[in-house]
């Protein structure tokens, strides 16, 4: 069990870097092939769609499939895929790409969480999301500064490369040690859509998006708020960016205990965490020890809230949990891209610090989802049809 964990955990820290690789090296990557970094940047926007879209597509389109083959399938298409860089392939060829391996991700996803949850004891299933999720944080808090390395060194395609050995070795493990996961019997693909997609649901993953929106446009413009704003400079900027990683990295494993503790409960502490620290930013944010302090609580919050997330929002789809397993992902995605948008506008408006009053405000909001939405409880599984019998309507 605990070999099949941390196999889930290395294929998430693998795609995590792969990632986070472009956004480290998005200058070289510009330069090496004399495009725009803002051509370069629709590599990350490829990915995001990809995830938003594919990742719960595909896996609406497996749900009937054990979960094994779905796993080590995603996940030899995510190894072939990033060749294609490593192999010198241009970047329009590799944007397309990109949009694929964003959906395989989304699928790996929600198959690892599945695999995870289903070889642990109920009141452990949120520990077990933790693992898978926090490959994420971790290769945030360590996949670029190490990727930007590699690449300064041995040139950006090169780094794809190491990313295909590491996600080729996760495969070949993967291949001995995952276990069987078969599809649960009594919910069709259609009955999984209706409960996956039931209000109470849609109004948790809205928690979701406005969190995750807050957060994002804060981060985005973390760096000229810490030198324009807090006086922070120099290599201090770097080490800050360190620090929220392995603050996002604890918060992440945290998050997993929480869960187990109480889902809806972690959920609102964790979206009240996360808008304290928006607001010490906004406010006192001048001062560069509590810019620290905010930031480093804001890593641990942000990333904190993820696994009580997953699991509620599992919860409350019942029988269609395997199909919801993928919307968080696809959720917290379009959150960045609104949050990123918001904070850009707002520096257009009122400088930098307005896109930390913007991050603030959004979180805020989300606190009080978060609260409205605590009492929501799942649908029953449906009763199996007996033989002659039309199969009985969903709840919703």
């Amino acid at each position: 069990m605990t070999i099949a964990l941390s196999v889930l955990f290395l294929g998430t820290f693998v795609m995590g870097c792969a990632e986070v690789l472009v956004a480290g090296m998005l200058d070289l990557m510009a330069a090496d092939l004399d495009v725009p970094l803002s051509a370069v940047g629709a590599l990350v926007s490829a990915n995001a769609i990809g995830i938003a879209i594919g990742g719960p597509l595909l896996t609406f389109l497996t749900a009937r499939l054990d979960r094994r083959p779905v796993l080590l399938t995603a996940l030899a298409v995510f190894t072939a895929l990033n060749l294609l860089p490593a192999l010198g392939a241009g970047l329009e060829a590799f944007v397309a790409a990109r949009v694929v391996i964003g959906a395989v991700e989304g699928l790996f996803i929600a198959a690892a969480i599945t695999t995870a949850t289903s070889i642990v004891p109920r009141d452990r299933t949120g520990r077990a999301m933790a693992v898978v999720i926090s490959g994420f944080a971790v290769s945030g808090a360590v996949g670029m500064p190490l990727g930007r390395l590699l690449g300064e060194a041995v040139g950006w395609r090169a780094s794809f490369l190491v990313v295909v050995l590491a996600a080729a070795g996760a495969l070949l493990v993967a291949l001995l040690v995952v276990p069987r996961v078969p599809a649960e019997p009594g919910v069709r693909m259609l009955g999984q859509l209706r409960f996956a997609l039931a209000p109470r649901v849609l109004a948790v993953l809205a928690v979701g998006v406005l969190l995750f929106a807050g957060s994002s446009a804060a981060q985005t413009y973390l760096v000229p708020f810490l030198g324009d704003v807090a006086g922070v400079s120099g290599p201090w900027i770097g080490a800050c960016l360190l620090g929220f990683g392995l603050a996002a990295t604890v918060g992440s494993f945290a998050g997993g205990r929480f869960a187990d503790a109480g889902a809806a409960r972690a959920l609102i502490l964790g979206a009240v965490g996360v808008a304290a620290s928006l607001a010490g930013l906004a406010l006192w944010g001048a001062n560069p020890a509590v810019a620290v302090v905010a930031l480093l609580a804001l890593g641990i919050c942000g990333a904190g809230i993820t696994s009580p997330w997953q699991h509620r929002v599992e919860h409350l789809a019942g029988p269609g949990a395997i199909l919801a397993a993928s919307l968080p992902a696809s959720a917290g995605n379009l959150g960045d891209a609104i949050g990123a948008f918001a904070g850009g506008r707002a520096i257009d408006v009122g400088g930098v610090p307005a896109a930390i009053v913007v991050a603030a405000v959004l979180a805020t909001v989300s606190v009080a989802a978060a609260i409205v939405t605590r009492s929501l409880r799942p649908a029953l599984a449906p009763r199996a049809a007996a033989p002659g019998e039309p199969e009985p309507a969903t709840a919703s």
